[in-house]
């Protein structure tokens, strides 16, 4: 039976925060109801089983193409959707499975889609890099490294466009990794977002390497420091690992932005499980005792396993039956997910063309060839 002699607890976060440009900072401490541990822990186990599923399934080939996961940065994802709410926008880059699940997201319709389904999140069309939800207010993965920034300061632009003046405004979160920080499109959206007062957010999410390069050498900025690199811009350094530093942190942010002084630069400090994609085994730039020693450190859901226990909340055992339990439904949730089937040839050209502004999904055109199967076979 549940212990359960402990509703809520205090948390100390002094350490997981530094801050650039900033006379005030996210707070010290804070407290946390064993309805929100366990529902932070239940979401990164999900998305932690997903990922896991992903991997598997790509190895027996049935996720072709490109496939970047998010084991070991859940906690970002997690901590930022608890800070915000649906009226702010959310763009981030192609490893984004975990980003499109808890914004509006399901796991039969995640894997649905990464096996190009028809009842995926885009319908089959779209796999690994680009979900979307607009009714969530989230943009998508981009697949161009760095493309979404530019995207998002223009979600930032309309956030504030269609906000009465002296109101607050819905924040827009643009996230990349810090193989994209150094690139220029970053630093041209941010000096707009700074000209026009925007409330704009470019959250680095730095898991220290970019592809297979480190951060000692592939910026000269000491140490990375990317919530630095704003300039004038202030900035705040979050531990991206600890769930209620993320929330925490992101809700100072977000009240930064929000109330009308101008764009922030965040840096999560996270780290990744896996490769940066599929096609790499991510132990040729690193050691295998650097992962290992990072998963038994600072793995993010290990910590909020911890906080359970440790504040008389619940029992190992309680744990491992939350834990079996969504093992069992993710599980189900990739066989639901094979059982759909491939898109129909017309949905090639639905939403690509319209005449209406998108209203419609509109009729093929003219201009749009299907494939020539005859001319592709060659008789001997």
């Amino acid at each position: 039976a549940m212990r359960g002699f402990s509703a809520e607890a205090s948390f100390d976060l002094s350490g997981t925060f530094s801050t650039h440009n900033l006379d005030t900072a996210p707070p010290e401490s804070t407290t946390a109801t064993k309805e929100e541990l366990l529902e932070y822990f239940k979401t990164m186990y999900t998305m932690r089983r997903m990922e896991i599923t992903c991997d598997n399934e790509y190895k027996s080939r049935n996720i072709r193409g490109f496939c970047h996961l998010y084991d070991g940065q859940e906690a970002i994802a997690t901590g930022i959707n608890d800070a915000f709410t649906l009226e702010d926008s959310w763009i981030t880059s192609y490893r984004c499975h975990c980003v499109a699940l808890i914004r509006g997201g399901s796991v039969e319709k995640v894997l649905a889609e990464l096996f190009g389904l028809q009842d995926g999140y885009t319908k089959g069309k779209g796999g690994s890099m680009h979900f979307y939800n607009k009714e969530h207010n989230f943009y998508g993965g981009q697949g161009i490294v760095g493309a979404q920034v530019p995207v998002g300061v223009g979600l930032a632009f309309a956030n504030k466009y269609s906000t009465p003046a002296g109101s607050p405004m819905p924040v827009a979160l643009a996230a990349y990794g810090d193989g994209a920080a150094n690139q220029g499109q970053i630093w041209e959206s941010a000096n707009m977002a700074a000209l026009w007062g925007l409330p704009a957010i470019f959250c680095c999410e730095n898991n220290n390497y970019g592809m297979g390069t480190s951060v000692d050498r592939h910026t000269s900025n000491p140490g990375g420091e990317y919530y630095k690199m704003g300039n004038a811009i202030p900035g705040v350094k979050i531990d991206g690992m600890n769930v209620l530093s993320v929330r925490e942190g992101m809700k100072f942010v977000k009240e930064y932005c929000a109330s009308g002084n101008g764009p922030m630069y965040v840096e999560m400090s996270t780290y990744r499980y896996h490769g940066h994609s599929m096609s790499d085994p991510g132990t040729t730039y690193r050691s295998r005792d650097e992962i290992a020693a990072t998963r038994s450190a600072r793995d993010p859901i290990e910590f909020v396993k911890k906080c359970l226990t440790d504040n008389g909340m619940m029992e190992e055992a309680e744990i491992k039956d939350v834990e079996k339990a969504i093992r069992k439904e993710v599980q189900a949730a990739a066989k639901k997910a094979k059982a759909s089937s491939v898109p129909p040839a017309e949905e090639l050209w639905n939403y690509v063309y319209s005449e209406d502004g998108g209203k419609e999904k509109a009729e093929k055109q003219k201009f749009i060839r299907m494939p020539q199967y005859k001319n592709s076979i060659v008789e001997v």
